[in-house]
Formats: C-alpha cells, structure tokens, sequence
C-alpha cells in the first residue's frame, strides 16, 4: 500500500502548492511561475490519476480480470505521460512568446518563491522516488521535474536580478521543458511497446530456443510467446516436443533467471500433430531425421 500514500501526498502538496503558486505568480507578475502554476494544477491532477489506476491496479485476479488490474498501473503512467509530453510543448511554446515579448518581473519575489518551491518539491520527490512501479516512476519524474523548474527559475531570477534581462526567463524554461520532454518521450515508448505485446527488451528468443534445445530431451520448442503487463512481470508460453514430462520443470527453473515467473507450457508427443502449419512441417522433419 506503501506506493498509494506516497502519490496521494504528492497529490496534495501538488494542490496545495499550485495554489500558492498562482498568488505568488500574479504578485511577482512571473508569468513564468504562473505558467507553471498551472502546469503544476495537471500534474496534480494526472497524480491523482495514478494514485485512482495504481490502487486498482493492486486488486487480485478474478473471473473477468484473470490477470489482476496490473495494466491499470501502466494506463495510468501512460496517461500522465502523455500530459507531460503536451504540458511540456505548451510550455516550450510560451516561453517562446515570452521571449518575443519579455515582461518586467519582480525577480525578489521570484527568489523567495523559488527557494520555498524547492523545499516543497524536493520533500515530494524523495516520497515518491524509492517507487519502482511504472507509475511511481512517472509520478517521481513530475516531481523531479517540478524542483528543477524552481531551481531554474532560481538561477533566473538571480541573473535577471543583476543583468535586468527579463528573457532569461524564457530561455532558461525552454531548456527545462526540452529535457522533461526528452525523458517523458522514452517512458511513452517503453509504455507503448508493452501495450503493443512487444518482448520485453532483456529477452532474446532465438537464444532462449538455442539453450533450451541442448536439453536432450526436447525433441523442438515452437509456439514461444513471452510478454509482459507491467514491465515487472513476465509471461511465456510455448509447445515442447519431448517424450519425457520432466522437462516442464527444467523449463520453468531455466526461465526464472529472465525474471519470467508465470510459464505454460503445453507438451506434445512427437507423434501429436500439432495444428499450425509451421509445427506439422517441423514434425514431419524430425520424422525424416528417426
């Protein structure tokens, strides 16, 4: 339960916080900090989100859900990241407006709400970032994501202070929101590949096939699926050809080292035909070769 309390806090000092933000941002005319005050308003909400998927996604299995709510988990980091990515271009896009045409800013101002961002945001980011789901993960990224703005907006407010050059601002905001993009991109592809069943990346079949097939006893392995919900757990299955039913055993404990816990594996007799085309033409041949 320990990941849920740590997004439902982070929710609240994200609320919370927004709030402070949009006084102080229109109290300082930083349209930097009110930009990112509401920006920080759709992290919070994409938080909750999470914290909604990453409860549901702990329910057990049952009839209708024979895999548990794991996916729930990865939707829900799927969704905060695509707010990410469509946060981050707005906000690319109005720092460059910005730099057309700078505003005076009360940078005072800006310095003291910068330091008490970092406070704020650097306790949120060490509650979440000990998570290893994809979520916590996700969650974690706002979050880091969020205390390098303020350190940003700092640095920003102290060079704007001695060199009264107001586009600073938007240079150094920019920048920010290029990485988070960046970063965000790549958790959108891992996301994605999961959704698309793609193999998870550790894990080569042709290898895996090579290895198994040393074992004397397997006459052919065809038929290997292996997937994974959540980017934590994986599944395969596959048809053994082999006479002897130990050899179930031996491929379940050789897979454990790919962290594949959840195996079925269906047994064939070399004589049982298989009904796909590919495996009745590698049984033909193994008759050919006895």
């Amino acid at each position: 339960m320990q990941s849920t309390t740590n997004i439902l806090i982070a929710f609240l000092l994200n609320l919370f916080f927004s709030i402070f933000e949009l006084v102080g941002g229109l109290f300082t005319n930083s349209i930097a900090i009110i930009t990112d005050s509401i920006h920080d308003l759709t992290d919070a909400l994409s938080i909750l989100l999470s914290y909604i998927f990453e409860r549901k996604s702990k329910q057990k299995p049952n009839n209708r859900y024979t895999y548990g709510y794991i996916r729930y988990s990865v939707l829900g980091a799927l969704i905060t990241t695509i707010i990410l990515l469509s946060g981050s271009l707005i906000v690319i896009y109005s720092a460059i407006k910005r730099f057309i045409n700078p505003v005076e800013i009360k940078y005072n101002g800006m310095i003291i709400m910068a330091i008490i961002g970092i406070v704020v945001n650097g306790a949120a980011t060490l509650t979440t970032s000990r998570g290893h789901s994809l979520n916590e993960k996700t969650v974690s990224l706002h979050m880091l994501e969020d205390v390098l703005g303020w350190v940003v907006v700092l640095i920003g407010a102290i060079l704007i202070k001695f060199t009264h050059i107001y586009y600073i601002d938007a240079i150094l905001t920019i920048i920010v929101a290029a990485f988070i993009f960046i970063h965000a991109l790549k958790n959108f592809i891992s996301i994605l590949n999961l959704f698309l069943e793609k193999i998870p990346s550790n894990i080569d079949i042709p290898k895996i096939k090579k290895e198994l097939l040393e074992n004397k006893d397997i006459k052919d392995i065809h038929h290997i699926h292996i997937w994974s919900l959540d980017g934590e757990n994986f599944y395969a299955t596959m048809h053994v050809v082999t006479k002897k039913d130990e050899v179930k055993k031996y491929i379940k404990d050789y897979l454990k080292k790919y962290k594949i816990s959840h195996t079925t594996i269906e047994i064939e007799k070399n004589d049982y035909e298989c009904e796909d085309k590919e495996c009745i033409i590698n049984v033909m041949s193994h008759h050919h070769h006895h």
